[in-house]
């Protein structure tokens, strides 16, 4: 019967992974298909699946919370405005415009998770372009790269980052020393690329820029205090868990998202159900369900098997493990959604360092709240790089990737698997090149 249930989780896994790598089916129902299949084969109980479900609440919690913030200034158009903005400051010439991108993007994508980022700027992307004659794929293909990559800036700055740093509890202010840095330097390579990815953009002269429409700031009064409770939560995503009475990150952006309420309904700008309504509620559903079928997998020991091949190969060598798993992650996440990647990998990387010596087994624990030894953090750093830059690849290596997809559809034109490769494969490889080169010298 075990032998049984590990093969039926596994074959789900992947065929769940198939049906999103091949757009066959949506991503959230796909998940959500695969979850119930292993209740109904009794794989996992209801009450397992829920416990495994619960055990990543903090992920849950941080993007619910996010979401929350992001919404409720909707109305204030301060999004709007900072991407007309960032077509002004450009004065004319195409490569101010792509400079543009980066600079505005960077920091919001740093605090903000990158699909949420791309949903509210990438719309704005193709009636600016047409404006101003020029095709706004690859612009909106430069803003995903950049969303991507600068999610590495802050620990909350993209899914897979988290979900790897809440598992080896890294704190905010411990990240920021040990990480951001590599963050840096991907979009350092992207900047590099530029010229070369995008000449005809990056040489064209802008016609008049007077005829293209001016946002205004609606809600002034809106966006001051929510702007103090943004630069709250900031300060305490920094400083929290070092408090006498620690807050986590999770708690700190749902606290924000109760403030972002209240001033909002409260005024009479929106209302509490309209806010809730528009939440992204199929990305939360889609990470609940990821989280049963990463379920199946450790129960059933395929994640245990799986990490036991691991130490065969590797053995207790970190500095190769690091630099290979970081390639390899990179590679699969440029061909699988790297949310289920980490949530899969993350937990047989725990079994691996445990295998071979280098942890003790208390750190399998759902409840463990230590650190984990300093000799094996490496191992979990790569994992954060190659998942995070390895997305840039492909159009279907990361969420945001397939949301600005959707936007240049609905906006007549099509984002093809190849059009992306041009761009993402030379962006992805430079990035996983000097990447790897920083945490060679940094970490090993």
């Amino acid at each position: 019967m075990e032998t049984w249930s590990a093969i039926a989780a596994l074959a789900v896994f992947i065929l769940v992974l198939a049906c999103i790598i091949t757009e066959w089916l949506h991503l959230t129902i796909a998940a959500m298909l695969g979850a119930l299949v292993l209740l109904f084969l009794n794989v996992l109980t209801l009450t397992e699946a829920v416990d495994y479900i619960a055990q990543s609440y903090a992920t849950l919690a941080l993007f619910f919370g996010v979401m929350v913030m992001v919404r409720a200034f909707e109305p204030t158009r301060i999004f709007d405005y900072l991407a007309m903005r960032m077509v002004m400051l450009a004065g004319g010439e195409g490569k101010r415009l792509l400079l543009g991108i980066v600079v505005i993007t960077t920091p919001i994508c740093a605090v903000l998770p990158n699909a949420t980022t791309v949903m509210l700027l990438a719309p704005l992307i193709p009636p600016i372009a047409t404006e101003l004659g020029v095709n706004f794929v690859p612009l909106l293909i430069l803003m995903v790269c950049v969303s991507n990559s600068a999610g590495l800036l802050t620990l909350v700055g993209d899914p897979a980052t988290f979900i790897v740093g809440d598992a080896i509890n890294i704190s905010f202010i411990d990240y920021l020393k040990s990480l951001s840095l590599g963050g840096a330097i991907a979009l350092g390579a992207i900047v590099v690329m530029l010229p070369v990815l995008f000449p005809s953009i990056w040489r064209k002269k802008l016609d008049t820029l007077t005829q293209l429409p001016h946002p205004k700031i609606n809600h002034p009064r809106m966006l001051i205090l929510g702007s103090i409770i943004v630069a709250l939560v900031l300060l305490f995503f920094v400083i929290g868990e070092s408090l006498p009475i620690p807050i986590s990150p999770a708690t700190v952006a749902l606290a924000g998202a109760a403030l972002c309420l209240l001033i909002t309904h409260q005024s009479g700008i929106d209302s509490v159900n309209n806010i809730f309504r528009d939440v992204d509620w199929s990305t939360l559903i889609f990470f609940m369900c990821v989280f049963v079928l990463i379920g199946g997998l450790d129960k059933t020991g395929v994640l245990s098997a799986a990490s036991n091949v691991l130490a065969f190969i590797l053995g207790r060598n970190i500095a190769l493990g690091a630099i290979l798993l970081m390639l390899l992650v990179g590679v699969l996440s440029s061909l699988v959604p790297n949310i289920p990647l980490v949530v899969a990998m993350v937990p047989m990387l725990k079994e691996y360092v445990v295998t071979v010596g280098l942890a003790s087994p208390d750190i399998l624990e759902p409840s463990f709240s230590g650190t984990l030894p300093v000799a094996v953090l490496p191992l979990f750093y790569a994992m954060m790089y190659g998942a995070t830059l390895g997305g840039n690849g492909t159009l279907v290596g990361a969420s945001s990737n397939i949301v600005a997809a959707g936007i240049a559809q609905q906006h007549g034109k099509r984002i093809s698997f190849q059009t992306f490769l041009q761009y993402g494969i030379p962006i992805a490889t430079l990035q996983l090149t000097v990447v790897g080169l920083y945490m060679w010298v940094r970490f090993l």
